[in-house]
């Protein structure tokens, strides 16, 4: 392989694991190391070394890391089976990535898929004279004359990074946008809140929902309280036209001007291995499993019964079909400060308590 070739492999690296990256970050890339920096739980990092030497891909890479920890050693001996190919640093992080995602039981990032494509086009258009040119150019040229600690990379997208943003709407990309801002904004000031995995995995759900068709027809909204990724309001715009609660949500509309039930997701550190904290904000309601405070009474929201293969989307299309199964219905005139935090999430822990002991009687989720 080139000199340029493999240059082109750096580059397509720090494209995609750039220093702001929930995963992966590449912190210095030359033709002779690579340096990067696999981000943990709770954003702990594990600092990863790569060796290249000149006859690559002949000769394989060398990695290292600053640990004496024997999972890690494991990790990287492992990488010794992926011998061959053109494009060997690449494979190499991808197995590396998805192997150290498995050792801190952390989601398989997405971005890591994208080390299989071939080196982008935009990346590689260059006359073959131009390409002989600057490779002589290399062989003569120290190699501090040029700028191999970091490669300044193009504006556009790498091919394949615009695929997870198709179907979402402007103004939703604005959001999306603005939580990765100020994400890396809370990183730089050291304040990071909540954990990686449940970061990535957050950003998919809300990602995921932009682009639903459910989202799109209106059935309901989401919205981040004060622009935390980890506090969700949530409104059902549309219950079934044939049930009590649509009347009754008709009528609210007249007296109040609101025809929606608010919902509200509280998501932990340890999301998607525990379940969100739900709870109806507004209008109260009778039936429906609604408890005291607005907490609601199904197991799929218990660690019992909670999955982490659940999508955010398919629980709230589950709570919808469960007010109207429940026969929930509007208390109108009732006093609204009943539904609060924290009666919800005592009403949570207490029917918890009831139902480990006695079973549970809600719908399960298949009927909806």
């Amino acid at each position: 392989m080139s000199g340029g070739s493999l240059r082109r492999e750096l580059r397509l690296l720090e494209s995609i694991f750039d220093q702001t990256h929930e995963r992966l970050r590449i912190i210095s890339a030359r033709v002779d190391e690579l340096t990067c920096e696999f981000i943990t739980e709770a954003g702990g990092t594990v600092r990863v070394h790569c060796n290249i030497t000149e006859s690559y891909p002949n000769v394989p890479p060398i990695w290292f890391v600053d640990s004496d920890d024997p999972s890690l050693a494991s990790v990287l001996e492992r990488l010794a089976d992926i011998k061959k190919g053109n494009t060997l640093l690449l494979q190499h992080l991808k197995k590396m990535v998805s192997d150290l995602c498995k050792l801190y039981n952390l989601p398989q990032h997405p971005d890591v898929e994208m080390l299989d494509q071939p080196l982008p086009a935009e990346q590689v258009r260059r006359s073959t004279q131009e390409e002989v040119s600057s490779e002589d150019e290399d062989e003569e040229m120290p190699e501090d004359s040029e700028d191999l600690d970091h490669y300044e990379m193009k504006e556009e997208p790498v091919e394949g990074k615009k695929s997870e943003d198709e179907g979402i709407g402007k103004e939703n990309l604005a959001i999306l946008e603005k939580i990765k801002k100020n994400q890396r904004q809370d990183y730089l000031n050291g304040a990071v809140s909540g954990s990686v995995q449940a970061t990535d995995r957050l950003m998919k759900e809300l990602r995921d929902i932009y682009k639903s068709e459910s989202f799109k027809a209106g059935n309901y909204t989401v919205e981040l309280v004060s622009d935390s990724l980890y506090d969700w309001n949530v409104k059902l715009l549309k219950v079934d036209q044939d049930s009590a609660l649509h009347t009754d949500l008709q009528i609210l509309k007249e007296k109040e001007g609101t025809d929606f039930i608010l919902l509200n997701f509280s998501f932990k550190d340890n999301f998607p291995f525990d379940p969100p904290f739900v709870r109806v904000v507004s209008p109260v309601l009778s039936g429906g499993y609604v408890l005291g405070g607005g907490a609601i009474c199904m197991e799929l929201l218990t660690k019992q019964g909670w999955s982490s293969a659940y999508s955010i989307e398919s629980i709230i299309m589950q709570i919808n079909a469960t007010l109207v199964k429940g026969k929930a219905r509007v208390q109108f005139g009732a006093n609204k400060s009943q539904y609060s935090l924290t009666r919800a999430q005592q009403s949570y822990k207490s029917l918890v308590q009831i139902h480990e002991k006695n079973g549970w009687y809600t719908p399960p989720k298949e009927d909806g």
